[in-house]
């Protein structure tokens, strides 16, 4: 005769129905909820079986994976510096050799108010307000010729992979553009309203700074980083037609936003970190509206 067949011997007692399939009579339960479960509702767990539901509840209760500070984890590490590289090369062909008119349009400029050459004319640029301040961004794309980008792009690839990677794509965003806005911020603050810049290389600086903390943090000793941060102040101060105020502003702010964001505390660390960087895109805004008040 048939298992299933088999009549219920007299006297024993009849085995609860699964909790989402009644009709079927089980005898094991959920090991976390105890609740009668079926074969086909059981899943295997380190001990016995678990219902769906505390499987799902027990998923959800799974912290998500996360790199060392705050930041998800990506099979690429290094996606928004190719990004990044690529939107710098486009720039620089279009700039270039396919619409050079869009170079001063995109660049770093401001020209204050005031006498030229016995003629009266009006503020320019960055100086004439709110409406031209995209300048401070749009400038860390743009470059004036093939070794200017080609020295930018590589010191790019050499440093971006590595914060991408602990950072997590988002805030290794945030600290790339901020610090090449605070660059470009602080090089309009020093040049009295009259400047002319562009490039990267503030952001770069500000990837140099981060670095720097980075290996403070990780106990990683500091020679290499201090050596290349060297070098590069030295050709920064001794060429004439370096911007070193721009690097100067991206060093200072990507040292900032990089400690922020490394020594942020796990228990408040997004918002530590959202703070850190929330502050210092404010402090380069208040560079820019403090010396829009003093020349107007």
């Amino acid at each position: 005769m048939d298992e299933q067949a088999r009549p219920q011997a007299e006297g024993s007692p009849a085995l609860p129905g699964c909790y989402r399939h009644p009709e079927r009579e089980t005898g094991i339960g959920c090991a976390r909820c105890g609740r009668p479960i079926c074969p086909d509702c059981m899943t295997n767990a380190s001990v016995g079986f678990q219902c769906p539901d505390c499987v799902r509840g027990g998923h959800q209760q799974t912290r998500a994976a996360t790199t060392r500070f705050g930041g998800r984890p990506a099979a690429d590490g290094a996606l928004v510096t190719k990004i990044l590289i690529g939107i710098n090369l486009l720039v620089f062909v279009l700039t270039q050799y396919v619409r050079p008119e869009w170079k001063l349009t995109l660049s770093l400029f401001s020209w204050p108010e005031g006498l030229y050459e016995g003629f009266w004319h009006p503020a320019m640029g960055v100086a004439a307000g709110p409406q031209e301040w995209y300048r401070l961004l749009s400038a860390v794309f743009v470059h004036n010729g093939e070794l200017h980008i080609a020295m930018n792009m590589v010191s790019l690839w050499v440093l971006g992979p590595q914060l991408e990677a602990v950072l997590g794509r988002l805030r290794y965003l945030g600290l790339y553009l901020v610090a090449g806005l605070a660059g470009n911020a602080f090089a309009y603050l020093l040049t009295d309203g009259s400047t002319y810049s562009a490039g990267a290389s503030g952001a770069i600086f500000g990837l140099l700074g981060a670095t720097a903390v980075l290996f403070k943090v990780t106990r990683t000793p500091l020679g290499p980083v201090l050596a290349l941060l060297a070098f590069n102040l030295v050709i920064t101060f001794s060429m004439s037609n370096i911007d070193w105020r721009a690097h100067l502003g991206g060093l200072i702010a990507g040292t900032a936003i990089g400690a922020g964001m490394m020594y942020a505390p796990r228990a408040n660390r997004n918002l530590l970190q959202g703070l850190t960087v929330a502050a210092v895109l404010g402090a380069a805004v208040l560079l820019v509206v403090l010396e829009n008040v003093r020349l107007g």
